[in-house]
């Protein structure tokens, strides 16, 4: 989940040295513009630098997520609350039983995981002492054109904040049952993205860092950003109760890619449903019902118009050079993980 294929990303000290130069003429006009008008109260760089801290989680041991994302992971969280709270891309603390947090003066501090969301890709922690630092507030991700220039900022003080373009808003399905209606594409590359802030002309945070890609835009290559619109809607859900309330979508246990306009499954989640019904790697997806599905998105579409976590999907694959029809009794992922270990 935390890089595509593409071109090898730069080197933190690559892109220190580029950003010295590149960054300067953005910077300068980020601090004038705050000067007067509607962006008297940006925040400075030193502000924004602070604000984005590096996190490390720890995983319960017999996680679902440890085969693939490991025991223990590292990124960038962002201080959004008063209180101490964090967001991050939600695979950094996806099934953690601990975290810790550690703010660009070298504060070590430990952090409790508050809530995840498998739709967005969000995750939210809250520092267990005083920060003390300023939250980075919340723009309009709605309101982000093509060309607008921003900053990506992660952990690491105002060296690791970047310059960047937005390249495009379109449309992104991940392999892991992921789909965004309208994701955020940035160009530069950022080196340190999982987590990273992405920030307007105003200081205001609108994405959090998710992905490295090879194709931003027209063979270009930069990073996914999850637009941040979509927490609003469900930050009071993830605070009272670690998850979004209501009839969550089925999820099926499958890793699909799409290339050559085939959709090759690449891994089956043990013990989830498709492994359950006997589905297997290297089976292709041909569709669901009898209806073809014309890429990932339109697959993701299809099995989430049946209905809701535990409904029946007929999924229609080639296995073995024959077409067959698996009835998967769906589930909610949120129900598969291990966020608790046993030992």
């Amino acid at each position: 989940m935390r890089k595509t294929s593409g071109r090898a990303p730069l080197t933190r000290r690559a892109f220190a040295r580029i950003r010295s130069f590149a960054a300067l003429p953005f910077a300068i006009g980020l601090v004038l513009a705050s000067a007067g008008g509607a962006l008297a109260a940006a925040p400075s760089l030193d502000a924004i630098a602070a604000a984005v801290v590096h996190i490390k989680t720890f995983i319960n041991p017999e996680g679902r997520s440890v085969a693939t994302l490991g025991a223990e992971r590292e990124g960038s969280g962002i201080v959004i609350g008063a209180d101490g709270l964090i967001l991050t891309i939600g695979y950094l603390m996806l099934e953690a039983h601990a975290a810790e947090i550690v703010t660009n003066d070298m504060r070590s501090l430990a952090a409790e995981v508050v809530g995840y969301d498998h739709e967005t890709g969000f995750g939210l922690l809250k520092a267990q002492a005083a920060l003390n630092l300023r939250p980075i507030a919340f723009g309009k991700s709605q309101e982000l054109k093509e060309k607008d220039p921003v900053l990506v900022a992660s952990f690491g003080g105002p060296d690791m904040i970047g310059p960047a373009f937005v390249v495009a808003k379109r449309e992104f399905a991940g392999s892991w049952e992921y789909l965004l209606e309208e994701a955020i594409f940035t160009a530069p590359p950022h080196p340190v993205w999982s987590g990273a802030a992405l920030i307007n002309r105003e200081g205001k945070l609108v994405g959090v860092g998710s992905l490295i890609v090879g194709d931003a835009a027209g063979g270009t290559p930069g990073n996914m950003f999850v637009p941040i619109d979509r927490l609003p809607p469900i930050m009071a859900d993830l605070l009272s109760e670690g998850r979004v309330l209501g009839p969550a979508r089925p999820w099926l246990g499958l890793t699909t890619e799409e290339a050559g306009g085939k959709l090759t499954i690449a891994r089956v989640a043990p013990g989830g449903p498709a492994e359950k019904a006997g589905v297997q790697k290297g089976d292709v997806v041909v569709g669901v019902g009898g209806r073809a599905a014309s890429g990932l998105a339109d697959f993701y579409r299809q099995v989430w118009s049946l209905g809701s976590a535990g409904t029946v999907i007929p999924l229609d694959v080639i296995q073995n050079q024959e077409t067959r029809r698996f009835e998967l009794k769906s589930i909610d992922r949120m129900d598969h993980l291990r966020f608790k270990s046993t030992f």
